[in-house]
């Protein structure tokens, strides 16, 4: 069992951007979500002057990332240990300098959210990120450390989101690996926190929420009314063997795959006839699960008859139009948001960014150029994001 983090770290020294001792260069380097109660109100700019693009709707988007140094430091070993796991290749990247992410600056980003974030929403007329911390997350940590790096960050989050309640929203972390312990966090969070939605990075030791032992985390997300965002990690061992080559392990290929499969799990297992109100959303347009759910139903029923699947209260494109909600982010085609509108319907798609890993910029304008009418892309740049994750309607004046 890892030793525990230094109990003298506080809510308000992580605010002001203390970088634990040892970090390294790197760490020690970056600004970390520097800022006072002020800030709010020195950004308060006119549209004109905060966004050279043409400013008609409210802009929210829904999967950005941050981290913090403390977990910026573990996630550092993780780095420079031995493992098999196709995650390392990036988490050397952003945590290490591996060659290859030498001029992205992803940890410098990940970990200034009250300078460059804001400046940058302001550029371009972002009115709210929704904040999440970075895959993946702490779910390669053991059950201890994780937990106490959850309720660090999620901490973190609210204190971040307390001086800046118009910029920012955040969905709390939690550590699958420890069950009861997960389900007093999400608790603690949404009560106690005033969080607005969960994230997980996929599989947990291999595993996925398919499995009972983690039916009661999704319990007390149901229970909560708080929607888990599914976010890509790298592929599990099961699925990592062809995938090792051509950088298919990542966003390329492995982390669609690696999504996909995971909401297709939770979709024929029956998992959503237990959790019937239960709310799944899943990133990159979906991960292109909509786009093959016809043939996932004809052959799931084909499975079901034969009795190589479980029976089901539901089809999986009833349980996918009932259930669960996209973001674009890092998807930028027009016939990939026309198609999903179509698809799922306008109520359940919402406009992201996937901040640092996507330029601002190109999201914003692939949106504004969207052949949508008003009502319709107000719904995807705003009022969808407003619904399922709660947002205050004081928090989003």
């Amino acid at each position: 069992m890892s030793p525990p983090l230094n109990e003298r770290t506080s809510r308000r020294s992580v605010a002001k951007g203390g970088v634990a001792a040892g970090a390294g260069s790197a760490l020690g380097n970056s600004r970390v979500l520097a800022g006072d109660a002020s800030a709010d109100a020195s950004r308060r700019v006119t549209t004109d002057e905060r966004s050279p693009i043409t400013r008609k709707f409210r802009r929210i988007a829904v999967e950005e990332a941050f981290s913090l140094p403390e977990v910026a430091k573990e996630m550092q070993k993780i780095a420079r240990g031995p493992g098999e796991s196709l995650d390392l290749p990036l988490i050397r990247g952003i945590y290490d300098g591996a060659p290859g992410y030498d001029n992205l600056n992803f940890l410098e980003r990940l970990l200034d959210i009250e300078d460059r974030r804001l400046k940058e929403m302001d550029k371009f007329g972002v009115d709210m990120h929704v904040l999440s911390l970075t895959a993946p997350g702490v779910q390669m940590f053991d059950a201890e450390r994780a937990c106490e790096l959850a309720t660090l960050a999620n901490d973190g989050l609210a204190e971040v989101i307390s001086r800046h309640p118009t910029r920012f929203a955040g969905l709390a972390s939690f550590a699958p690996q420890a069950p009861k312990r997960a389900v007093k966090e999400m608790e603690r969070a949404i009560s106690g926190l005033k969080l607005n939605g969960f994230i997980v990075n996929s599989h947990t030791n291999n595993e996925y929420f398919d499995d009972p032992k983690y039916w009661s985390i999704l319990e007390a997300a149901e229970a909560l009314d708080g929607c888990i965002y599914i976010h890509p990690r790298a592929p599990s061992d099961g699925l990592k063997g062809p995938l090792r080559a051509y950088a298919l392990d990542a966003a390329t290929w492995g982390y669609g795959v690696e999504v996909g499969t995971h909401a297709v799990r939770m979709m024929v297992s029956g998992v959503f006839d237990r959790f019937p109100k239960l709310k799944i959303c899943l990133g990159h347009m979906g991960e292109a699960v909509h786009f093959w759910i016809w043939r996932v139903t004809f052959m799931n029923n084909r499975a079901q008859r034969s009795g190589r699947a479980p029976k089901t209260q539901l089809t999986m494109e009833e349980y996918f139009q009932r259930n669960f909600v996209i973001a674009t982010s890092g998807v930028e085609d027009p016939l990939a948001l026309d198609y999903s509108i179509k698809k799922i319907g306008v109520d359940n798609v919402m406009w992201a960014i996937d901040y640092p890993y996507q330029p601002t910029q190109p999201a914003v304008e692939f949106m504004d150029a969207a052949p949508l009418s008003d009502g319709d892309k107000a719904k995807v740049y705003h009022r969808n994001a407003k619904r399922v994750f709660h947002i205050a309607a004081q928090q989003d004046d």
